[in-house]
């Protein structure tokens, strides 16, 4: 019984301090727990917020277009000119009659080379020929009128002189004579105004020339002077030399004058080149096209040159104004002009207004409002507006 009283004792006190030390871990378990499901808690919070933010970056990104981007090309200082042109008649008249009547006869056609003076047609003048012998008939009656009156007027002078008439009298038979002198004059000269109208029934050349049109036919009416319908009847041009007129860019109008050569060459005859020198300008700029209209006199010797024909004129030029060039699609055409979009150091378009010189075809010459250092988007949307941020990329093909 002792023994039990005293191990009882020594059971209680080992119960009573495990105690403690259960509950001290299952608190620090509980807080680790705790602490691990913060931790998580973080951890998803920052992943979560990271990934907002990659999303938000990515949106912003795909937001901003891309686009591709080169530089103008600087063109040479010392470059052929070249210019669409139109060919020229030297001298060109359309010839119309002079008198009233029928086409008898017609003697050069189209292409026909004819002389000054050469005969070009005949004209049947019926009422000219018959008012021409009545002038002649009033012309011999006023002359024999005058003889009349001056036969009377001496006769009447030697009478007054023996005081045999009065002086009042032989007054009136003088001045019967004068008179009679007057009409004569105005009768002949109504004699050599129906001869020369008469004449003009032979139409002549004016000048050496190529007939380039026959606008008549035999039988035809003819009325003097170019007015109605299809009163023309011959068209004469003169071909050697060959005038070639051409429009000149306003920028290149201080190097073209007197004297400048140009090579002319023609798509209808390949690889054959006329060569002739500007004979004069026009001296001022057109408002409308803003161009120098120039002329070239090129020698036709053998009519190869054909009025109204289209050429293309080279001029050697040196120009000392800076001069790029861009790829077409590489500009804006709008309403208010022609733009170029120019990407700025901060990424920002902007809109610069060019002024475009000769066209190329793929490519537009720029003779204002680009610099060789610019950088302008390839093919820029009709979109793009002043100020909107792009982000920067390569040119295809290796565009620089």
């Amino acid at each position: 019984m002792d023994q039990q009283v005293l191990e009882k004792p020594q059971s209680q006190p080992g119960s009573q301090a495990e105690r403690p030390a259960r509950r001290r871990g299952a608190t620090l378990l509980l807080v680790v727990a705790l602490s691990l499901l913060i931790v998580g808690a973080v951890i998803s919070f920052v992943i979560r917020l990271d990934e907002k933010r990659a999303l938000a970056k990515e949106t912003d990104v795909l937001a901003t277009p891309s686009v591709a981007v080169i530089h103008p090309k600087p063109e040479a200082p010392e470059q052929d000119l070249t210019l669409p042109s139109t060919l020229q008649a030297f001298t060109e008249s359309p010839i119309y009659a002079r008198t009233n009547g029928y086409l008898a006869k017609w003697y050069k056609d189209i292409g026909s080379r004819v002389t000054k003076g050469e005969l070009l047609a005949d004209i049947e003048t019926p009422e000219v020929d018959q008012e021409l012998m009545q002038a002649r008939a009033a012309r011999d009656q006023a002359a024999a009128q005058l003889q009349i009156a001056k036969t009377s007027a001496k006769r009447w002078e030697d009478l007054q002189k023996q005081d045999a008439v009065a002086q009042q009298e032989t007054d009136e038979r003088t001045n019967t004579f004068v008179q009679g002198e007057a009409n004569l004059a105005a009768a002949t000269a109504n004699v050599r105004r129906l001869e020369q109208l008469e004449s003009f029934k032979h139409i002549y050349a004016p000048f050496s020339g190529v007939i380039t049109k026959r606008l008549i036919d035999i039988g035809a009416l003819i009325n003097a002077g170019n007015g109605g319908m299809n009163q023309e009847l011959f068209d004469l041009a003169r071909i050697d030399p060959i005038r070639v007129y051409v429009d000149v860019p306003e920028i290149y109008a201080p190097f073209i004058r007197h004297g400048v050569r140009g090579t002319i060459e023609l798509a209808s005859l390949p690889g054959q080149k006329f060569v002739g020198e500007v004979e004069r300008t026009a001296d001022a700029i057109d408002p409308t096209t803003r161009t120098l209209r120039t002329e070239i006199d090129v020698p036709n010797p053998k009519d190869v040159l054909l009025p109204g024909g289209f050429a293309q004129v080279r001029f050697a030029v040196n120009v000392t104004t800076p001069r790029l060039s861009v790829p077409v699609n590489a500009l804006l055409f709008r309403a208010d002009g022609t733009r170029a979009a120019i990407v700025g150091s901060n990424g920002k378009i902007h809109l610069q207004p060019v002024v475009i010189g000769r066209d190329y075809g793929t490519d537009v010459e720029i003779i204002g409002g680009l610099q060789p250092t610019d950088t302008i988007v390839l093919n820029p949307p009709d979109s793009l507006e002043e100020g909107q941020q792009v982000q920067v990329g390569t040119a295809p093909g290796g565009q620089s």
